[in-house]
């Protein structure tokens, strides 16, 4: 923690300088700087409070010791020994809330998400694994209380998917399944598997922050909008008009197409919410010395090649390959039940960025 306080040392000298300047005339008069530096406050504020009462903590406690050494009061030196025990125990207790308040928050955290799964390797069977996982997150954001529409779907003859996407909108949406990034792995016998074999399907989560045209702007010059008639379940009416809409960001030929809403309005909204942010996705994947630092070092790249978790039926076991996590409750994380995993991937995250900050990689604020 050697490092890690030297860095708090200098965090509140900084507040202490934000809190003067606050209080300055001229700066108060000054509108946009002084909401910069009180936004900058802020967010220091609580990890400053809690190293304040450390340092407190830690001079009761050298004070409880001397006493306790020049004591030749047996009942006196109990009552120190006891508390000293409480003092320890407290210090121990606000070091770990430091640990946590200092871990650099992702910007992205609080943010709802449109999920992307795509049968991959495997066929039928591959399409009908990306419908199994549509209905495990389903039934995980049905537990934590979130909103979850399908917004387009491509569906197989066997019923899977080919493709689905969907929204997710609650709290903390992003900072929970940000780690479902990648491919899911699937060993089972498929039911059209005559001989009993096992079988290896894979499919892909994309997991994306939503963004709004404050986070995000597109020019609107390229974006190039194409309309036509809907296909498939629908009826006459949506057959007999162009509600369809097929929007493509010239620059990097990002395509989305969106024929599920009722009218040509309500698939040009869903279409600009799920452009927006595959193309955030796309320019942030670009910077990779950036994105490497932020995604790759947590815990796996969330490449959606690499092969992130292993669904095997027979054995009623997941293995999340990243953290070497094995849970022998299949059944019970299919029906939603991912709070294990999730908690599991979310530590190791955070131990990570914790160690980054120990060895001086990474600095506070």
């Amino acid at each position: 923690m050697d490092k890690i306080f030297d860095q708090l040392e200098g965090l509140v000298e900084r507040y202490d300088e934000l809190q003067e300047m606050m209080s300055d005339p001229e700066v108060i008069n000054d509108t946009p700087r002084y909401l910069k530096i009180s936004k900058e406050a802020a967010e220091m504020a609580k990890v400053v409070s809690e190293f304040k009462k450390y340092q407190q903590l830690k001079d009761e406690i050298t004070q409880s010791k001397e006493v306790l050494n020049d004591s030749k009061d047996p009942e006196l030196e109990e009552l120190a020994k006891d508390e000293i025990a409480e003092q320890e125990a407290e210090l121990q207790a606000t070091e770990e809330r430091i640990k946590i308040l200092m871990i650099p928050k992702d910007p992205n955290d609080d943010k709802n998400i449109i999920m992307e799964i795509r049968g991959a390797a495997g066929g039928d069977e591959a399409s009908l694994f990306a419908g199994d996982l549509l209905d495990m997150y389903e039934r995980y954001a049905e537990r934590q209380n979130w909103k979850f529409e399908i917004v387009d779907e491509n569906k197989t003859e066997v019923g899977g998917y080919k493709e689905v996407a969907m929204m997710i909108t609650g709290k903390n949406v992003y900072s929970k399944l940000k780690f479902e990034n990648g491919a899911h792995r699937v060993q089972r016998i498929p039911a059209t598997e005559s001989a009993g074999r096992v079988h290896t399907s894979t499919a892909t989560v994309a997991v994306m922050p939503e963004y709004d045209e404050v986070d995000l702007e597109i020019d609107p010059k390229d974006i190039r909008v194409d309309v036509y008639r809907s296909s498939g379940a629908g009826g006459q009416h949506i057959n007999k008009t162009s509600s369809a809409v097929r929007m493509t960001h010239i620059p990097t030929g990002i395509v989305v197409a969106m024929q599920d809403q009722r009218s040509q309005q309500q698939n040009r909204e869903k279409a600009m919410q799920i452009l927006r942010s595959r193309v955030y996705d796309y320019y942030e994947s670009q910077n990779q010395n950036e994105y490497d630092a932020e995604r790759k070092s947590a815990v796996g790249t969330g490449d959606r090649s690499e092969r992130i978790r292993t669904y095997n039926y027979p054995q009623n076991r997941v293995t999340d390959h990243r953290i070497g996590l094995s849970l022998n409750k299949l059944d019970k994380i299919m029906n939603g039940q991912l709070d294990e995993i999730i908690d599991a991937l979310i530590l190791s995250d955070q131990t990570k960025k914790l160690e980054r900050i120990q060895n001086g990689e990474t600095k506070l604020y």
